[in-house]
């Protein structure tokens, strides 16, 4: 005879249509606890304001409100002092505060859930939490930008070789190059400021995807918790995460722009260069090599820039096949979102602080610009001032540094009767064009890295970020 085994039911909040308990296989495959558990400012945040609004439109008592505001406040203080246990049956944020508030306050905490889902509470945890790493990236960028415009006004003056190729092009301002990645991490800035705007958007009411029967007011959370807007479709809200792809590929952006930092710093920093040193304390040995300085640094930085990367390759791949509305897939959000978070904010404050304690090699990269035949340009437009065609001058000029290279010789090592063989027009002035110092002030267009045009990007850039007030 078969003996029938008995089977505990569900004890899961949401477990009353189930007459199976979770198996213990599942509850590990499907817990999120031990990641989204750095959500628990947020998700308490929301159900205050939740429970206010609750209240305010007849589904919760004055007295109920005080007891699940008070119990919500005495679980963020057990989770800030590490005496609240998190339990992985409880599956997720959500979940173990609920069940604790249930069994600190009772009844009453078992209301709280009222008119909303775990769909649009997530959205909500996930999107006050970005709101915040926006404020706080765009604080970290400030710092890394500053220490550039500080660097700027400190070498202002002085030259070094710009490069197209990796090869030595033309001679520019240290403090024109310096000041590219303040435009480059100005633009990071700017592409956080306009995705807040669209994280800040109040998801919560959108409940499991359909909206919700109940009376509540979402402007009035809105309100509460300082957003800007409701969201207008129940069914895109609930599997919405553009917003945290947008956010993630800012990070790419930024950590792409930190990589090419880093790269220059990797290059520069080598004898080959020589044109940085790169203080000590940022710095390691070898193990077997004593007389080793490594930029491990930058290199670190260089090489965080694929997970970042992975971590948006990740949020695309997640959501470019799911049907509306919610799916168990996006609970797969939150890892690459913290992650990239991590990994962005700690390059940020490193670079910030390596730039600050960085300093130039101003004899060798002004050497650098006396050979490579780097006026050559100059003096294709000198030509062009004396009405010979660009491509006519391109020419001339090419002829010339052949001959120079012939030679072994830089353009400038040639007299005024040797440089004249290539063309009549030319004169004792073409000296002065095919200058280092004249070639760099020459180029005054707007946004050019003539000493004029500099020292004006400098003082709008010092202006910008408060710096001299």
């Amino acid at each position: 005879m078969a003996i029938r085994k008995e089977n505990k039911k569900s004890e899961k909040l949401w477990g009353g249509r189930f007459e199976e308990a979770t198996a213990a296989t599942v509850e590990a495959f499907t817990a999120s606890i031990h990641y989204d558990s750095r959500l628990y400012r947020y998700d308490i945040a929301g159900s205050k304001a939740h429970a206010t609004m609750l209240a305010a439109n007849g589904l919760l008592s004055k007295e109920e409100l005080a007891s699940i505001v008070d119990g919500l406040s005495a679980i963020e203080t057990r989770i800030d002092e590490g005496s609240f246990s998190f339990k992985r049956e409880l599956e997720d944020i959500h979940m173990n505060i609920e069940k604790a508030l249930i069994d600190d306050i009772g009844a009453a905490g078992a209301k709280l859930h009222s008119g909303r889902s775990r769909n649009d509470q997530i959205a909500l945890d996930l999107r006050l939490y970005l709101r915040e790493q926006c404020d706080r990236f765009i604080d970290l960028l400030d710092d890394v930008r500053r220490a550039f415009v500080v660097l700027a006004r400190n070498y202002l003056g002085h030259i070094m070789p710009g490069y197209t190729h990796l090869q030595r092009a033309q001679p520019v301002l240290i403090s024109h190059h310096l000041l590219a990645y303040y435009e480059m991490f100005g633009r990071d800035r700017e592409r956080l400021v306009d995705c807040r705007k669209r994280i800040n958007i109040l998801p919560l009411g959108a409940a499991a995807m359909a909206g919700t029967g109940l009376p509540i007011d979402r402007q009035h959370v809105a309100d509460l918790l300082g957003f800007d807007g409701v969201s207008a479709n129940s069914m895109d809200t609930s599997g919405d995460r553009d917003f945290a792809i947008e956010f993630v590929s800012s990070c790419t952006l930024i950590q792409l722009h930190l990589s090419r930092l880093s790269e220059e710093l990797v290059l520069w920093s080598s004898q080959e260069f020589s044109f940085v040193a790169i203080a000590d304390k940022f710095c390691t040995g070898s193990s077997i090599m004593p007389q080793k300085k490594n930029p491990d640094i930058p290199e670190l930085i260089r090489g965080k820039t694929g997970r970042v990367t992975g971590s948006l390759m990740s949020l695309i791949v997640l959501v470019k096949g799911l049907p509306l509305t919610y799916n168990r897939d996006l609970q797969e959000d939150k890892e690459p979102v913290f992650d990239a978070v991590d990994t962005v904010s700690a390059s940020l404050a490193i670079m910030a602080e390596l730039l600050a304690n960085l300093s130039f090699r101003i004899d060798r990269m002004e050497e650098a610009t006396r050979t490579g035949f780097m006026t050559a340009t100059d003096l294709a437009d000198y030509l062009v001032l004396h009405n010979v065609p660009f491509r006519e001058a391109h020419g001339i000029v090419g002829r010339a540094v052949a001959v120079c290279i012939d030679k072994g010789c830089e353009l400038t090592d040639l007299t005024l009767d040797e440089i004249r063989e290539f063309s009549p027009v030319i004169d004792k002035d073409v000296f002065e064009v095919l200058s280092v110092d004249g070639s760099v002030n020459s180029r005054i267009s707007t946004g050019g890295t003539a000493s004029v045009r500099v020292e004006e990007a400098v003082l709008a850039a010092e202006k910008q970020m408060g710096i001299g007030e």
